[in-house]
């Protein structure tokens, strides 16, 4: 429960400042994606820190239980996904990546989302756990 908690409190305000400093610059970020896109050094390290980034998560936390703890094993686990999908498929990305590049709306609800999910950290890490 303790590293539960820590995690919380580690990713949610992460979440929180990720998301509303792009939300506030998105024109800035969409130039940032479109940077990284055409930069192989850069997807790769960015799929070597998201595998690394997983792994940890999940060799601390790989919780499976129906409440909020499974929310840090999902990340940690995505984070593997995300990882090994930049390393090995980096065409793929590129084209996921145009498409948020292209719909500020896909962007703005995607990053609502990780808004949601920081405040739901936050609390819980920092509250009520």
């Amino acid at each position: 429960m303790e590293i539960s908690i820590f995690l919380a409190q580690l990713l949610g305000p992460y979440f929180i400042i990720v998301a509303v400093g792009i939300m506030f610059n998105l024109k800035t970020y969409q130039k940032v994606m479109e940077d990284f896109c055409q930069n192989a050094a850069l997807i790769y390290l960015g799929g070597v820190f998201a595998l690394l980034f997983g792994l940890l998560v999940v060799l601390l936390h790989n919780v499976w239980v129906v409440n909020w703890m499974v929310i840090i094993t999902i990340f940690g686990w995505g984070g593997i996904i995300k990882g090994i999908w930049l390393i090995a498929f980096p065409n793929t990305v590129i084209k996921c990546i145009q498409r948020y590049q292209k719909s500020t709306k896909l962007l703005t609800v995607h990053l609502f989302i990780i808004l949601a999910l920081g405040a739901i950290l936050s609390i819980l890490g920092y509250f009520v756990g």
